[in-house]
């Protein structure tokens, strides 16, 4: 059903994934867990980011950790070096996952949007230094699709994230580009960035605040050291890349990612981690 070919005709209701809460239900092997079923037990989300390897090499990745990741980010890198195939294939083999197409749109925005959804994604990703127009007509687009946009806030002004905060239904993410992180040793948790309250302060009900705000995402070099700080600001969605790519041992390194989450999490107070 997930096709790059812009000229076919949109998608039929049957054929457009549907999310309850952020996961997503796929008609294909309906038996095996949906990721709605981890939810309740990760309210923070570990999103893998896959970059700078073939389709296969990424494929193998998600596999030796899927037990402890929610969600798996095909890279930029790799969408622009294999194309579209990189979200389908990942898809294809990770069916109950939410499959995260991490396209930076900056312009255009409908079309590689069409593509990303077509091609199985559930999340794509667009620039917040991008035209209101093209963030709007990326929030548009989702919704047709049933899908979710990410905000990238990649040097943006605390300004200009504090007025993506409109876009209620997005995520919006906190990010320390790869190249400050190798050529000026900054990282997520180490480093100022625009300051996003999750909660409304004014209630102790999450209900009554869930979507007043857009859920957050964190990335950047994160390691299990800068993870406390960075759970300060209640993020839905964690998203780590070398920290567990490049350890000796991924699975393990996921596994105490993991673990330490469930160990912030325990002494803080439960709030809005929304998505």
């Amino acid at each position: 059903m997930n096709s790059e070919n812009i000229g076919q005709p949109k998608l039929n209701d049957s054929d457009i994934h549907h999310h309850t809460d952020i996961a997503v239900n796929n008609d294909v092997n309906t038996d095996a867990p949906s990721a709605v079923h981890t939810l309740d037990q990760a309210p923070v989300r570990i999103q893998l980011a896959l970059d700078r390897m073939t389709i296969e090499q990424a494929i193998d990745m998600a596999g030796q950790v899927q037990e402890d990741v929610e969600w798996i980010e095909v890279g930029t890198s790799l969408i622009k070096e294999f194309g579209m195939d990189s979200v389908r294939r990942m898809k294809e083999a990770f069916p109950h996952k939410v499959i995260v197409a991490d396209i930076k749109t900056n312009d255009n925005a409908k079309y590689e949007f069409e593509l990303c959804f077509r091609a199985g994604a559930d999340v794509a990703t667009v620039m917040a230094s991008a035209p209101d127009a093209t963030l709007d007509l990326c929030m548009q687009t989702a919704k047709s699709y049933g899908g979710i946009v990410m905000i990238d806030l990649l040097n943006v002004t605390p300004q200009r994230a504090e007025e993506l905060r409109r876009y209620t239904e997005a995520v919006l993410c906190k990010h320390v580009s790869k190249d400050q992180q190798e050529h000026d040793g900054q990282a997520l948790g180490r480093k100022s960035m625009p300051d996003l309250q999750l909660q409304d302060t004014h209630s102790n009900d999450p209900d009554s605040t869930r979507r007043a705000h857009p859920s957050i995402a964190a990335a950047g070099g994160i390691t299990l050291d800068t993870l406390p700080s960075i759970l300060q600001d209640r993020p839905a969605v964690v998203i780590v890349g070398s920290a567990i790519t490049q350890a000796a041992h991924p699975a393990a390194a996921a596994r105490e990612i993991r673990s330490r989450i469930t160990e912030v999490m325990q002494t803080t107070q439960k709030g809005a981690y929304h998505v």
